[in-house]
């Protein structure tokens, strides 16, 4: 069948259907086990890197099929990370404090998380790492 035959999109479609039924389970267990803030951070550090990871692996392996990086993204990865309730978390923060650490916490770690992903990804493609400064993507 190709891709663009209807029981493949149906397929597709299944597959990041479990994949955000994971993911949204496991975000769940997160907050039940820590409380709301750091486990909010949690997902969305380690939702980071993933997605990271996906992305540039796509670039320097490509060892994960494209219909799969799909499902990790659209239906695990983006159920299990939170943008709402972080912005919900940082809106009702009365203490001004409060309110830049959870910001810059979500963004800098995420983006930390990314950047280190990056590094993990070059390296399962070729074993290499990126030279500081020297890749823009």
């Amino acid at each position: 069948m190709t891709s663009d035959h209807p029981l493949v999109r149906l397929e597709t479609l299944a597959l990041i259907a479990i994949g955000g039924f994971a993911g949204s389970n496991l975000r769940f267990f997160a907050v039940e086990l820590f409380a709301e803030v750091p486990a909010v951070l949690l997902v969305n550090v380690l939702g980071s890197f993933a997605l990271g990871f996906l992305v540039y692996e796509a670039e320097y392996a490509g060892l994960v099929g494209r219909q799969s990086r799909i499902v990790f993204t659209t239906g695990f990865l983006s159920s299990l990370t939170t943008y709402s309730t972080f912005a919900v978390q940082t809106a009702v923060a009365g203490d001004p404090l409060l309110l830049f650490g959870i910001v810059a916490a979500n963004y800098g770690l995420g983006f930390a998380g990314v950047l280190a992903s990056r590094s993990l990804a070059r390296w399962v493609g070729d074993g290499s790492q990126p030279t500081p400064g020297g890749e823009t993507a």
